[in-house]
């Protein structure tokens, strides 16, 4: 399990150098995550790895332990919650308000986009799932 941790930690460390080193608006362990992701189909492609077979592996292992301790890694959020609650009773308002709008926004472009592709490959966007 620690060899499949490791793994984990420096695909973290690969997307944070990459990030960083081309400065893409993409956070660190986001690229990290796509690399594992193509070092993963890699070695399902050239090593005939199966889904039960990863499950079992030490990264399998490792990402399962991680998964099942997430809520351990919001406890940082809280605690700068709980920090700036003053900020949040002076700005809680605009800041729901926030939220809502851009979260709106992102569903009618979200629906847009797919309209869009939907439209140019072809595919009947009301049969979609």
């Amino acid at each position: 399990m620690i060899h499949g941790f490791v793994l984990l930690l420096v695909c973290q460390l690969a997307g944070e150098s990459v990030s960083r080193g081309l400065r893409l608006p993409v956070p660190g362990p986001v690229v990290g995550l796509v690399l594992m992701l193509l070092g993963l189909f890699a070695c399902q492609r050239l090593a005939g790895l199966d889904a039960e077979a990863l499950k079992h592996s030490s990264v399998g292992k490792a990402s399962a332990s991680v998964l099942q301790n997430l809520a351990l890694l919001f406890v940082p959020a809280g605690v700068g919650v709980v920090q700036h609650l003053r900020l949040l009773a002076d700005d809680g308002i605009v800041i729901a308000l926030t939220l809502v709008v851009s979260t709106a926004a992102t569903l009618a472009v979200t629906g847009l986009v797919f309209v869009a592709v939907a439209r140019r490959t072809g595919a009947d966007a009301e049969k979609a799932p």
